[in-house]
């Protein structure tokens, strides 16, 4: 094993730095094999963090200490003969609104500063388990409710590698951007209307928004009250990766249940092989509300990468009942949120309330009666999604119909908004249906990349991930990328913040 360990080095002088650049699978294998230590591996992307952070700003608290610490006994561990993980030493960021056990979980609020975790969340535990060591935690909008852009009160703006004039996406945006840039292998992000997508799109990484229940999480805030039904089943954790096999990996630990979530169902991860060319339908402009030529474009390059590989590719007309979803969905979000909006715009800052206020002033709470009746909608909506599905085991659309925007565009007024919620439409209606979808990317256009999702039927994320693997394999990996430019929001360094 000293000699396969020796020759991996005479292969690769510069150690530290090929590490980082390994996909997920390459760095366990190396850990697992001898080739190299879980301390050289963290210690790799911790000096990453250190000089590219600074220019990004994506990871607001970096777990230096614990994380070299839970290397060395991953390192022990297998010098004793343990038998180690599949995901061994792999470096992970997690959203700074979930909780990793004795670190703050801040929500991006100043208020927040000291909101000690008492525990891991359960996707944390999970990776946890299978050798993977989270090395920071990664900026959001401020409580993940001040609009799409990655800009908080307490951390600032992250910056969007490829270009600093657009925004890296969110709500995700931040592990979105440590996973493009190198300084984490995997991010652990959460979507309720394309919050790990849309940061994939925009960084040129791969994402997985799980079917509602597959992966087990908790999402309390404050005590142990839980949320109301629309928190509880719109907001799904995932993965972010830069390609689709570190996704499966990832997908393959997170998936199962846990006693903390009574929701997680016991659903293999695979399912039945459907017989026959697998049939795909695609859309390219849902809804009608238009599509930007360069997402058009990346459809059709998805499509074509599809058919190679074998997949029956349809277009259709259009996807179920979209414009009736986004009302429902936004009609039943407004009502729950509704109570807590004047405590929760205080916490939102000096601006941050203006993306949350403007969804209020257009869209009044339901009655008690009208909510009863819009929870029957959503059952329906997802009766129909689920027949449409029956049919097309996979559907083919954008993640988002533009190119990634300026930051801030969604708060700046309501046309803003508006085209910001219209972009984001096939993420907002998939999430409504509790449906899995992968984002992958396909190439890059004037210099930001572009993607497209693979929307499945309930629990077939297998489904899902095997189309994005065969668009990947055509179409290629965009990331890690060095970033370009420099940033104009307020950057908050991270000296003093090692913990």
């Amino acid at each position: 094993m000293q000699l396969h360990r020796n020759k991996f080095r005479e292969e690769v002088p510069d150690v530290r730095d090929a590490l980082w650049r390994m996909t997920a699978a390459e760095q366990a294998a190396a850990v697992r094999g001898g080739d190299v230590s879980a301390l050289e591996l963290v210690d790799s992307h911790l000096e990453r963090i250190a000089e590219v952070n600074p220019r990004v700003n994506a990871v607001t608290l970096v777990l230096a200490d614990r994380a070299r610490a839970a290397a060395a006994r991953t390192d022990r561990g297998r010098a004793a003969g343990e038998v180690a993980g599949p995901l061994a030493g792999v470096p992970f960021t997690v959203k700074e609104s979930t909780a990793v056990e004795g670190v703050p979980t801040t929500f991006g609020v100043e208020r927040f500063r000291d909101l000690m975790a008492p525990a891991d969340a359960p996707p944390v535990a999970r990776l946890r388990a299978a050798g993977a060591i989270p090395v920071g935690h990664a900026n959001i909008p401020t409580l993940i409710l001040a609009g799409m852009h990655t800009r908080s009160e307490l951390f600032g703006d992250t910056v969007n590698p490829w270009d600093p004039d657009r925004t890296p996406g969110g709500s995700s945006g931040g592990d979105g951007v440590a996973v493009a840039t190198g300084m984490a292998a995997l991010g652990l992000g959460n979507d309720s209307g394309g919050s790990i997508r849309i940061p994939a799109q925009f960084n040129g990484v791969a994402g997985l928004k799980p079917t509602s229940g597959r992966f087990p999480a908790d999402h309390r805030v404050l005590g142990p009250e839980d949320p109301g039904p629309a928190s509880q089943f719109l907001v799904t954790d995932g993965p972010l990766a830069r390609s689709v096999g570190d996704l499966r990996l990832a997908y393959e630990v997170l998936a199962g249940t846990d006693p903390r979530d009574p929701r997680a169902v016991p659903v293999p991860a695979y399912g039945a092989p459907i017989p026959g060319p697998l049939k795909v339908a695609v859309v390219t402009d849902p809804g009608g509300h238009g599509v930007h030529p360069t997402v058009r474009r990346a459809v059709e390059d998805a499509a074509e990468a599809l058919r190679d590989a074998g997949y029956e590719v349809r277009e259709v007309p259009d996807v179920p009942r979209l414009d009736e979803a986004l009302d429902a969905y936004g009609r039943i979000v407004v009502t729950e949120f509704a109570p807590t909006w004047p405590a929760v715009r205080g916490l939102l800052g000096e601006g941050g309330d203006r993306y949350i206020g403007m969804t209020m002033e257009r869209t009044p709470p339901a009655s008690a009666d009208a909510f009863m009746k819009l929870m029957g909608t959503w059952l329906n909506i997802r009766r129909s999604w689920a027949e449409f599905l029956d049919a097309y085991p996979l559907l083919l659309g954008p993640v988002f119909t533009e190119p990634p925007v300026e930051p801030g565009l969604e708060s700046r007024d309501r046309a803003g908004r508006d085209r910001v919620a219209s972009a984001m439409r096939l993420c907002t209606v998939t999430s409504f249906a509790g449906v899995p979808a992968v984002a992958v990317p396909t190439g890059v256009t004037d210099g930001l990349p572009t993607g497209v999702q693979i929307v499945g039927r309930a629990f077939r994320e297998d489904l899902c991930l095997a189309a994005a693997q065969a668009i990947e394999d055509r179409l290629g990996i965009l990331t890690p990328i060095d970033p370009r430019g420099s940033g104009r929001g307020r950057i908050v360094g991270n000296e003093g913040r090692g913990v």
